[in-house]
């Protein structure tokens, strides 16, 4: 599961469409509808906010109106708080780099195009934006990041 930090236009069709799935998939273990997935790293920052359906309804809200304005046709009857308004969440620096390295090296394999548009955007913003639900803050890669791609990346260049 990938809750991805960065602002849905950064991701291509398949990511879209990913992070769409996977964020009903978080939405159903905030309502307590799946045994499954509980403790998963992506959700704690959503587990603990003042507003876990509410946040996660922004955040998918957010991911649909992408696919809308890409012409794609998600079912926005399948968010269950889609709030136009909700308490923003801290996501540092460091987590929006690492997250472009991930999709960095993701887009390189399965869209180019989209590689190549992401490397000039990288040109042009010295930071990553954000999904809207998150504010930005000085810091290093979230603690309760364990993927893989931190375990093979440790020494901080990009992939």
């Amino acid at each position: 599961m990938r809750l991805w930090s960065l602002a849905p236009t950064y991701l291509d069709s398949k990511g879209l469409g990913a992070v769409w799935r996977e964020g009903l998939l978080a939405q159903a273990v905030l309502l307590g509808r799946t045994k499954g997935w509980r403790r998963h790293s992506q959700l704690l920052r959503f587990q603990v906010h003042e507003e876990p359906l509410k946040a996660i309804g922004f955040y998918l809200r957010h991911i649909h109106d992408e696919a809308q304005s890409r012409g794609y046709r998600y079912d926005h009857l399948k968010i269950v708080a889609a709030v136009a308004d909700v308490d923003a969440i801290a996501v540092t620096t460091g987590q929006l780099l690492y997250e472009l390295r991930i999709l960095k090296e993701r887009l390189k394999k399965r869209s180019p195009n989209k590689f190549q548009d992401l490397l000039k955007r990288e040109r042009r913003e010295a930071c990553p934006t954000p999904h809207p639900l998150f504010t930005v803050i000085d810091g290093t890669v979230e603690p309760w990041e364990k993927s893989y791609w931190r375990r093979q990346n440790t020494s901080g260049a990009v992939l």
